[in-house]
């Protein structure tokens, strides 16, 4: 996978290896140390420079030397700083017991904290070398802080978050400002983790990229450098056809309106053609609303199929607004293995059976599901249940036991795939929670589906774009005008 510096997340375990692997090819570990420390004092000064008092927290290990590095380069900037100890310091080994012997600012114990309205506080705690819930006392710090509306800079991670799943171990500090380095971690971007970050700045202290590079696994970042690649290039020869058949599944009478947006957002995307199957029952609500998208009529399996054997389609889309059930899925069993995006109905209609679905698409994969969290645990309600993954972890589990690209929606999207890669989304704004909008997703990945785009890069690509398309839509969207807001293929 494309290991671009935007899109690297190193695990806590990853960057360990990477520290090590630093230290043996001769990089003095303490010189990393001080180059991380003055990045954040570098940042508070920058970002802080109304503080009175920088009140600088430091635990036991490396995190807190980073810590005792920052105090000593702020009090050499001239700042006010106090530094308060979690722990025994006298028991600090290794580059930290060398930091902070070199700290020249007057140490106290956590326990005698008074905090003032001036102050900002540096987490230098834990950051991501965190396993179990923090201390009552530190959980007391985190309060006090919180209840004064303080600053934070968080050195790493927020002290208490997990590093791999983004989630508190108990109590974690709100931080407005995190100071990482060389990469991000799964933390900084799963939820509630980011949004405990505040802002991060990744600083670059001399760990070589070759290192980084080979300490990172298969997650990233979501950013076109990981799939702009892969989606199709028009030349002046392009037509309809070579762009691609969507075909969308409508719903009863009652129930269409989902279809008609995956389809809008289909042929918005970048289809060259997009039909609406819709029941005998709904064809005139259909047809008075559809204008550059196709209806056919469609009632059952049969019919499905006999329409497979005489049209050129590409890729499907089924389950939004179609109703949960046996038809739904006698419809996705129809379809043989053929590029689909499973969404909504489709996927809960499989919830007491999933492997009816997986077995027909054991071999290439051409299966993308869609769930949101509800629907995640419907159909994977093992994974689910498992408290010791992160989402993103669940989600490669998902995949893996599916053979299909799974996108587990959310504010913190993961996409994951049967091979091991997954991407972590960060470009949705807030306002993309609104109905209808997992509708537009699940036509955008058709759209790229029937342009014969991977399934992993074209699901990836889809919620990217979705991303942009609420950004340009602006808050206050509804998903008709997000569907106006598409842009497809803009990198080419």
């Amino acid at each position: 996978m494309n290991s671009e510096p935007k899109t690297l997340l190193l695990t806590p375990a990853e960057m360990t290896a990477a520290d090590r692997a630093a230290a043996q090819s001769g990089i003095a570990s303490y010189g990393l140390m001080e180059k991380a420390g003055q990045a954040v004092a570098a940042s508070a000064l920058r970002h802080y420079p109304q503080t009175l008092r920088f009140v600088v927290l430091c635990g036991p290990g490396n995190n807190g030397g980073d810590g005792y590095v920052a105090a000593q380069a702020l009090l050499e900037a001239g700042a006010s700083v106090a530094v308060f100890a979690l722990g025994d310091p006298e028991r600090l080994t290794g580059d930290a017991r060398r930091a902070r012997a070199r700290c020249l600012v007057e140490q106290h114990p956590l326990s005698q904290l008074e905090l003032k309205s001036c102050d900002t506080i540096i987490d230098a705690v834990f950051g991501a070398g965190l396993s179990k819930p923090v201390s009552v006392g530190l959980q007391h710090v985190m309060e006090r802080a919180a209840m004064a509306g303080l600053p934070v800079i968080a050195v790493d991670l927020p002290s208490g978050l997990c590093g791999q799943r983004g989630i508190p171990l108990d109590r974690a500090f709100q931080a407005t400002h995190t100071v990482t380095f060389m990469a991000r971690k799964p933390g900084h971007l799963l939820m509630p983790g980011r949004s405990l970050c505040g802002d991060i700045e990744v600083f670059d202290i001399g760990i070589p990229s070759r290192i980084i590079r080979a300490a990172a696994g298969n997650l990233r970042a979501n950013h076109p450098v990981l799939w702009q690649d892969h989606l199709p290039s028009p030349d002046a020869q392009s037509h309809k056809y070579r762009r691609g058949h969507l075909a969308v599944f409508s719903g009863g009478a009652s129930h269409t309106g989902a279809a008609r947006l995956s389809a809008a957002a289909g042929l918005a995307a970048g289809a060259g053609l997009v039909t609406v199957a819709s029941p005998k029952e709904a064809m005139a609500v259909n047809a008075g609303q559809l204008t550059a998208v196709m209806l056919r009529e469609t009632e059952t399996g049969t019919q499905v199929r006999e329409w497979l054997a005489r049209a050129k389609l590409s890729a499907f889309v089924l389950g939004p607004g179609f109703g949960v059930g046996e038809k739904a899925r006698e419809f996705a069993l129809a379809l043989e293995g053929r590029p689909l995006v499973l969404d909504a109905d489709g996927i809960t209609s499989f919830r007491e059976s999933p492997a009816r679905l997986f077995e027909p698409y054991s071999g290439d994969v051409r299966l993308v599901l869609t769930p949101h969290h509800g629907e995640f645990s419907r159909l994977f309600p093992e994974i689910a249940e498992n408290d010791q993954l992160g989402k993103a972890e669940k989600a490669l589990l998902a995949a893996e036991s599916s053979n299909a690209v799974i996108v587990y929606k959310g504010a913190d999207t993961v996409i994951a795939a049967p091979d091991g890669r997954a991407v972590i989304n960060e470009n949705a704004p807030p306002w993309l929670a609104t109905a209808g909008s997992g509708d537009v997703l699940a036509g955008m990945i058709g759209a790229l589906l029937a342009n014969r785009t991977p399934a992993f890069e074209a699901a990836a690509c889809g919620v990217y774009l979705h991303g942009e398309a609420a950004l340009r839509a602006g808050e206050g969207m509804t998903a008709e005008t997000l569907v106006r807001h598409i842009t497809p293929h803009v990198w080419h």
